[in-house]
Order: structure tokens, then C-alpha cells, then sequence
């Protein structure tokens, strides 16, 4: 399911016109997303959490030549379901 088809489902269910329903949803995942930039945790009840999670750095190895390579410290995006999203999936 893309973007395009969540304007197109939510447009179709109400009488709001896709371009507002775009605009909407566009609003909802840039803010996410700046939450996320600033390193706040993002609870939506039902659904689930979005969090920053620090990995520490270590050491890999490259399949190809089988030599040791320093991984980096990063940031990722996790995300853990909510009890409604784990009860619907199931």
C-alpha cells in the first residue's frame, strides 16, 4: 500500500477531496518524521511506537574479501506494534 492509495481509501470513506486528504496525510508523516529528527518517542495508542535507537559501533566484515571493517556508531528508526496492530496481524 503506498501513500496514494491511503489518500485514495481515506477520500473514498469521507467526503473530503483527495488534494486535502494528500495534504493531511503529508502533514501527519513530516511530523513524525520532525519528531523523530529531534529525538522524541512517537506513541500512537492502538497502533504502535516509533523511537530513535542509538547503535553502538563495532566491527564487520566484508564477505567478499573477509576483511574486518569498522561499522560506525548510527541512529536507526524502530518501531514496536501496538497490542491492537498484534491482535489484527494474528
Amino acid at each position: 500500500m503506498t501513500k496514494k492509495d491511503i489518500v485514495l481509501r481515506i477520500s473514498d470513506q469521507t467526503t473530503l477531496k483527495q488534494i486535502d486528504v494528500k495534504k493531511v496525510v503529508q502533514l501527519t508523516l513530516n511530523s513524525i518524521l520532525d519528531a523523530l529528527v529531534r529525538g522524541e518517542k512517537i506513541e500512537l495508542r492502538n497502533f504502535g511506537v516509533f523511537k530513535i535507537k542509538q547503535r553502538k559501533p563495532r566491527t564487520g566484515r566484508n564477505p567478499r574479501t573477509g576483511a574486518i571493517v569498522p561499522v560506525p556508531a548510527r541512529k536507526s528508526v524502530v518501531f514496536r506494534p501496538g497490542l491492537e496492530m498484534k491482535k489484527r496481524i494474528k
